[in-house]
């Protein structure tokens, strides 16, 4: 029998008004993909102004939009509070489910636009790839998209293809800042 006092509370959002229940649990492979990505952001972001999150902040756009984003980068300090993000994130990112991928593609993202997020990412663990929106003129627009190939992969590829084909990631809070697609997929392929 189940011991209900350590049983985790149901994780809600609330999208346009209405309360929406989340997965229980993500598969493996999401798991591994928000680790991953958690952890890259942490390493790089140590001891600068821009703070990483990776599942489980709430956050506050307004009364009636509230979300768990699988990961962000908040700049502005003053909008973490012990709650949560108040305001709009720098980065959002959003790894897809079948069950998330209509609103994290619809309502999320335009109330994540209109809020002023600058950088929003969806990310597809099965088919290791990595849309990157950037915000313009009010609107959330798809930016590049971004696929991880093996060595194999890219050996086979003509040089050109293999050149429209790169294997990091620009964040654009800061210039130097890259995130290695092999390094976000590392060890997903493990647990499909």
């Amino acid at each position: 029998m189940d011991n209900l006092a350590y049983q985790d509370p149901p994780r809600v959002e609330r999208i346009e008004g209405r309360t929406v229940l989340m997965s229980p649990r993500p598969r493996v492979a999401h798991n591994r993909v928000v680790f991953n990505l958690g952890r890259l952001l942490g390493n790089y972001l140590f001891g600068k102004t821009c703070v990483p999150f990776a599942d489980g902040t709430d956050v506050f756009l307004d009364e009636e939009n509230r979300y768990i984003p699988d990961a962000m980068i908040v700049c502005d300090r003053s909008k973490i509070k012990p709650d949560g993000v108040h305001g709009a994130p720098d980065l959002v990112v959003e790894v897809l489910s079948p069950s998330t991928m209509k609103n994290d593609r619809g309502a999320k993202m335009r109330h994540y636009a209109a809020a002023g997020v600058k950088e929003y990412w969806l990310i597809t663990p099965l088919g290791k790839t990595v849309e990157v929106y950037y915000l313009e003129n009010g609107r959330l627009e798809l930016h590049e998209t971004y696929a991880c190939y093996t060595d194999e992969e890219l050996a086979e590829m003509e040089p050109d293809d293999r050149a429209a084909a790169p294997q990091d990631i620009p964040v654009s809070l800061y210039e130097d800042f890259y995130i290695s697609l092999r390094d976000l997929f590392w060890d997903v392929d493990a647990f499909q």
